[in-house]
C-alpha cells in the first residue's frame, strides 16, 4: 500500500514518520521547498521527541518520501491525507483554504480510484465539500472515477506524539463506503496488534468527535482555573481541592490542574471553530463562550498578580521567565501564555529576560530581540526582581534555593503551574505565589 501525506507540520510529518515505520511506503508532500529540502537533509521543521530519529531512519530505508510536487504524485498513492493547516479566520471560523486546494488538485489530476483522508481538524460538513470539490474538477475534465472521502481526526499530544500515534489509545474513521473501511482497516491494523481500538463512525460524527473531544479538555482547564480563582479569594487550596474532586471515579484526575492558561495549536483554536460552527447553524454555546473567556483573562493572571505585589508599579523591574513553549517538551509557541505574558511586562516598562531548554529559537523568531534570552534557569534570574514559571520542563522542578537567593535581587516567584510547595518556598527564604494558594 502507498500513502501520500500531504502537509508536512506537526500532524503530516508524524503521521508519514509512524506509517513507514510500519512498513508503508509513504510520500510526503509540502509547497514549502525550504522545508522539504531540509527535511531530505534531516533537518526538523518541529522539535518533537523522538521524531527526528524516525524520519532518518525511515528515510535512509526509502520507506519515507518528501516532495513538492502534489499533482505529479496523486496517482502514486492509494490513500492520500490532507494534513494541511487549518488557521481560524478573523471571525474564528476554521479556513478551509488549503484543505479544499488539496482536493481541487486531486481532481484536477486523479487517473484512478484513490481513498482521499482528511487529517486536519476540521468543522463538520468539510468532507462533504472535498467530495464535492473533487467531483467538480472531475466534471470539468469529462471524466467518471470512483473516488472515497473519509475522515480520520488525529489526537497527538505534543511532546508525546510519536508514542500516541504508535499505541493509540483510539483510533476514530468516519467513512462511507466498505471500500473505505477495508483500506483504513487495512492502514491502521499493524498498529492493533495486541488490542483493536478503531472507532468507525459516519463521516460527520468523526468530525464533531475531534472538536468535542478538545472542547471538554479545555473546558476542564478553565473550570479549575475559576475554581482556582475562588479559592484565593475564600482561603480554600485548589491543589486540595483537584485531589479531593479527582478522586471521584465520575471526574476522574486528569486535566484538572489550574495555571495560566492553556494555549498551542489546538484547543484555543478549535474552541473557537465549534463556537463559530454553531453560531452558523444558529445555536450559541454558551458553555464554551465561557470557557474562551476564562482562558483569556486566565493568561493575564501572573501579570496582576506582580502588579499586586509591587504596589502597581513594575516599571524599570526586571523579570525572568522561565519556560516559553506552552507545554513542555515542544518548541510550539502557538498561543502560548507566555507571549501575553511578555508583551504585558514590556507594556508596563520591565526588562525581560527568559529561558526555555527547546523554544527560545522559536520565540526569537516571534518576537525577536525585544527580549533578553539567558543560557541556562540560573543565569536568567541574576539581578531580577521577580521570577515567572510558565512551563513545567522537568528541569525546573527542582531547584536550587540558595543559588536562587544569590542570584535574584528580590526573591518572589510567581508559579503559573503550581510545580513548587509554597511551605517549602517560605521555609527558605523565598516569597511564593501560585495559582489558587494562599
Amino acid at each position: 500500500m502507498k500513502v501520500l501525506i500531504v502537509g508536512t507540520g506537526y500532524v503530516g510529518l508524524v503521521t508519514g514518520a509512524c506509517f513507514s515505520e510500519m512498513g508503508i511506503d509513504v510520500r510526503c508532500i509540502d509547497v514549502n521547498k525550504d522545508k522539504i529540502d531540509g527535511l531530505k537533509k534531516g533537518v526538523m521543521p518541529i522539535y518533537e521527541k523522538g521524531l527526528e530519529d524516525l524520519v532518518n531512519k525511515n528515510f535512509k530505508g526509502k520507506r519515507l518520501g518528501f516532495s513538492t510536487d502534489l499533482a505529479g504524485s496523486v496517482n502514486l498513492a492509494d490513500v492520500i491525507f490532507s494534513a494541511v493547516g487549518t488557521p481560524p479566520d478573523e471571525d474564528g471560523s476554521a479556513d478551509l483554504s488549503y484543505v479544499i486546494d488539496v482536493a481541487r488538485t486531486i481532481g484536477q489530476n486523479m487517473n484512478k480510484y484513490v481513498l482521499v483522508v482528511t487529517k486536519s481538524t476540521v468543522p463538520v460538513g468539510t468532507a462533504d465539500k472535498v467530495r464535492q470539490t473533487i467531483q467538480e474538477e472531475l466534471d470539468k475534465r469529462g471524466v467518471r472515477l470512483a473516488f472515497d472521502v473519509a475522515s480520520n481526526p488525529e489526537f497527538l499530544k505534543e511532546g508525546n506524539a510519536v508514542n500516541d500515534f504508535m499505541s493509540p489509545d483510539r483510533v476514530v474513521i468516519g467513512v462511507g463506503s466498505a471500500k473505505a473501511r477495508k483500506l483504513m482497516e487495512r492502514l491502521y491494523k499493524p498498529f492493533m496488534v495486541n488490542n483493536y481500538r478503531i472507532i468507525f463512525t459516519d463521516i460527520h460524527s468523526a468530525e464533531m468527535i475531534k472538536y468535542a473531544a478538545n472542547a471538554m479538555l479545555a473546558t476542564r482547564i478553565s473550570f479549575m482555573n475559576d475554581i482556582a480563582n475562588l479559592c484565593e479569594i475564600v482561603g480554600a487550596d485548589v491543589n486540595m481541592v483537584r485531589q479531593g474532586i479527582g478522586s471521584d471515579a465520575r471526574i476522574g484526575s486528569k486535566f484538572l490542574y489550574s495555571g495560566c492558561g492553556y494555549g498551542g495549536s489546538c484547543f484555543p483554536k478549535d474552541v473557537k471553530a465549534l463556537i463559530k460552527t454553531a453560531q452558523q447553524n444558529g445555536y450559541e454555546m454558551e458553555v464554551l463562550e465561557a470557557v474562551e473567556r476564562v482562558n483569556e483573562k486566565q493568561k493575564s493572571v501572573l501579570f496582576r498578580k506582580a502588579v499586586a505585589y509591587f504596589g502597581g508599579d513594575l516599571k524599570g523591574k526586571k523579570a525572568a521567565i522561565w519556560g516559553l513553549s506552552f507545554k513542555p517538551e515542544t518548541d510550539d509557541m502557538r498561543e502560548a501564555p507566555a507571549l501575553v505574558l511578555i508583551d504585558m511586562l514590556l507594556k508596563a516598562g520591565c526588562q525581560v529576560v527568559a529561558y526555555d531548554p527547546i523554544a527560545m529559537p522559536e520565540t526569537k523568531r516571534r518576537i525577536g530581540d525585544v527580549i533578553k534570552y539567558a543560557e541556562d534557569k540560573y543565569s536568567a534570574v541574576d539581578g531580577v526582581d521577580m521570577l515567572f514559571l510558565l512551563t513545567e520542563w522537568k528541569e525546573f522542578r527542582v531547584v536550587s534555593y540558595t543559588e536562587l537567593k544569590s542570584r535574584m535581587g528580590r526573591t518572589v516567584i510567581f508559579d503559573g503551574r503550581n510545580i513548587y510547595d509554597k511551605e517549602e518556598m517560605t521555609e527558605n527564604g523565598l516569597t511564593y505565589y501560585g495559582i489558587g494558594i494562599n
